[in-house]
C-alpha cells in the first residue's frame, strides 16, 4: 500500500511585480505539485478502514473542501467530518469537540484553522499542498503595496497566508465579500484589496467601492475562457451558467449565478434548469452531481484556441491530498500545522471581525453597523 507513487508536475503561476502590483504587470513564477497515485479498489477500502479506525482513536475529524478528491469528501461526513469551503472548514474545527483535525485541502486553510484552533493539532495530508494566489502575494511584497497605500483599508481574500492575514484590517472569503466591502464603501473607507484581481474586479463593480488590487490569480479560474464558453452555450441553450467570481470579467458576464461554492451549490438546487454548466474547479462537480442526482453538470471549458489549460480546470495542489497521506499522518502525528502565537493573535483580529459581521447580518442588523471605525493596518 506504501507504494502508491507520486508524479511530480511543474505549475505555473503569476506574481505581480512589486512596483506595478495595482497593475496587469505579473512575472510567470513556477512551482511544483506531486500528482498521487489512484489506490486500487482493494487498498481504497484498506485504507478507508485504517482512517475510520484512527479518527477515533486519534479524537480527530476530518475537514475536507469541496476541491479534493470525492474519498477525501465521502469519508469526511461518513466519520463525522465536514466537506465546505475554507472558513467553514476551519469554524467546524473551532467549534467541533475533537482535539485533531486532518484537513484536507490547501496549506492556507490548515493555517487558519489553526489561527481559529490554536490549542489544537492541525494535520495536512501534504504539507506542500499550496495555492497559487498565496504564493504570488507574498507578506513582503504585500506590506510594501500596503505602506504606500497607508490611508485604505486591507481587505485580504482567505486564499492567503497568515503573514498577509496579520497585515490585514479585514478577512473575507467569497461569500461575504461584498457584504463588507459594501458597508466599509458606505462608510466612506477606501479599499485595499488583495490578491485575486478578478474577484477584486467584480466586488469593485458590483459595489462601486473605491478599491486599489494586487494582482494575483487563480490557475484554475483564470483559465476559463469566454469565446469558449459562448460555444458551448451554444450547443446547450437549456443550461444555466454558474461562475466562481475568482473568473475573468468575460466569463462572469455570461453567468447566470454568479457565486462562492456554497452559492454555486444553492443555485444548483433552486434553479428551475436541469442541465448546468460550471465554471469552477472541477472538484465540485461530485458534490454538485452527489446532491442532484437528477441534474446534468457540465464543466466550463478551459481548453481551446484562446486557452493554455495550465489547470484544466483542476487545481494540481488540491490533488494532492490522498487517503494514503491521511492515513500517514493520523498514524505519525506528520506534517503538522504551526503558526507562531503572535502572528496568530494578529491574523485573527480580522478573521473575528468577519466571522462577528456575518453572524450579526445572519441575525439581522443593519450592515452600517457592524463595521468598526479601526482605521487603515
Amino acid at each position: 500500500m506504501n507504494t502508491l507513487a507520486k508524479t511530480r508536475m511543474d505549475v505555473e503561476y503569476e506574481q505581480p511585480l512589486q512596483e506595478a502590483a495595482s497593475g496587469s504587470v505579473c512575472a510567470t513564477k513556477h512551482a511544483w505539485a506531486r500528482v498521487p497515485a489512484e489506490p486500487s479498489p482493494t487498498e481504497r477500502a484498506a485504507l478507508k478502514d485504517k482512517i475510520r479506525r484512527l479518527l477515533k482513536e486519534k479524537n480527530a475529524v476530518m475537514v475536507s473542501h469541496y476541491y479534493v478528491h470525492p474519498d477525501l469528501q465521502d469519508l469526511a461526513e461518513e466519520t463525522g467530518g465536514l466537506v465546505s469551503d475554507s472558513l467553514e472548514m476551519a469554524r467546524f474545527g473551532r467549534d467541533h469537540a475533537a482535539t485533531t483535525l486532518v484537513v484536507s485541502g490547501v496549506r492556507f486553510m490548515g493555517e487558519t484553522s489553526k489561527i481559529l484552533s490554536p490549542e489544537k493539532r492541525v494535520l495536512m495530508p501534504d504539507l506542500d499542498a499550496t495555492c497559487s494566489l498565496d504564493l504570488g502575494c507574498p507578506v513582503d511584497d504585500f506590506s510594501a503595496f500596503c505602506d504606500a497605500h497607508p490611508d485604505r483599508t486591507v481587505v485580504v481574500y482567505a486564499n492567503t497566508s497568515a503573514a498577509v492575514k496579520a497585515r490585514a484590517d479585514w478577512l473575507v472569503t467569497s461569500s461575504c465579500a461584498l457584504e463588507i466591502v459594501r458597508a466599509l464603501k458606505d462608510k466612506g473607507e477606501k479599499i485595499l484589496w488583495a490578491p485575486d484581481r478578478h474577484l477584486g474586479g467584480y466586488i469593485q463593480r458590483e459595489t462601486g467601492a473605491d478599491m486599489v488590487m494586487w494582482g494575483g490569480s487563480c490557475i484554475v479560474h483564470d483559465e476559463f475562457k469566454s469565446f469558449e464558453l459562448e460555444a458551448l452555450i451554444k450547443t446547450h441553450p437549456g443550461a444555466k451558467v454558474l461562475v466562481h467570481p475568482e473568473s475573468p470579467a468575460e466569463v462572469v458576464a455570461l453567468a447566470d449565478a454568479v457565486g462562492s461554492t456554497s452559492a454555486i451549490l444553492k443555485a444548483a438546487r433552486e434553479m428551475d434548469a436541469n442541465e448546468f454548466i460550471v465554471a469552477t474547479d472541477n472538484g465540485m462537480m461530485h458534490k454538485l452531481r452527489t446532491l442532484n442526482p437528477g441534474k446534468v453538470f457540465i464543466e466550463a471549458p478551459t481548453a481551446g484556441n484562446s486557452a493554455t489549460c495550465k489547470s484544466c480546470a483542476h487545481c494540481p495542489w488540491m490533488a494532492m491530498n490522498c487517503l494514503l497521506d491521511v492515513a500517514r499522518v493520523l498514524e505519525t502525528g506528520a506534517n503538522e500545522i504551526h503558526v507562531d502565537p503572535a502572528l496568530g493573535l494578529r491574523a485573527r483580529q480580522p478573521i473575528d471581525r468577519m466571522l462577528a459581521f456575518t453572524a450579526a447580518l445572519k441575525a439581522g442588523q443593519v450592515p452600517g453597523s457592524l463595521v468598526p471605525l479601526i482605521g487603515a493596518a
